[in-house]
């Protein structure tokens, strides 16, 4: 007599759940700091904790966003940002977005970076390293998006200061690993 439950197949698992410590590769091209247009309406979440415990959430865009390894992901904010003030505080902060049809959220540990030399732009630098990161999805319904966005007026004005952003990201994060 066999055993029926050998040869049956294992019933499908509805949630699939990825955990990693390094950004798997179709994340790490969306945050490769190239092709702004081709990327068009990405929006992720970055998670604070402020001073008084309360959750905050701060949008950013793929041009305040660039991972230059697997490991690390560089963040541009502007200094008055709430996000800014509660990282400054306690290094921790959380980035939840869609890519791919899974939902991620990433626990980052975050110290502030150097302006690259000749940097104007008023904006704050991070570095982030990956903590715990995790996606998600499900077999019975395709994550189409999260929040997105579509830029009005003069976008190309916006998408060239997103390059701009990036660039600087870059040098900081190149004078960072030296």
């Amino acid at each position: 007599m066999s055993d029926s439950s050998a040869s049956s197949p294992a019933p499908a698992r509805p949630l699939e759940q990825n955990i990693f410590d390094e950004w798997p590769a179709n994340v790490r091209a969306l945050f490769d700091g190239s092709s702004l247009a081709d990327k068009p309406g990405f929006t992720a979440s970055l998670l604070t904790v402020d001073a008084n415990g309360h959750v905050r959430t701060s949008l950013l865009s793929l041009g305040e966003l660039y991972a230059p390894d697997s490991r690390t992901l560089c963040i541009a904010l502007w200094p008055q940002a709430r996000a800014t003030r509660a990282i400054a505080q306690n290094g921790r902060a959380a980035l939840s977005f869609v890519c791919d049809e899974a939902f991620y959220q990433v626990q980052l540990r975050v110290v502030p970076m150097p302006s690259a030399a000749g940097d104007d732009s008023g904006l704050v630098y991070l570095l982030a390293s990956i903590d715990a990161g995790e996606s998600q999805s499900v077999r019975y319904a395709r994550l189409t998006g999260g929040i997105t966005f579509e830029l009005q007026g003069e976008g190309s004005k916006v998408l060239e200061r997103w390059e701009q952003q990036l660039e600087r990201l870059k040098q900081a994060a190149a004078a960072q690993s030296r």
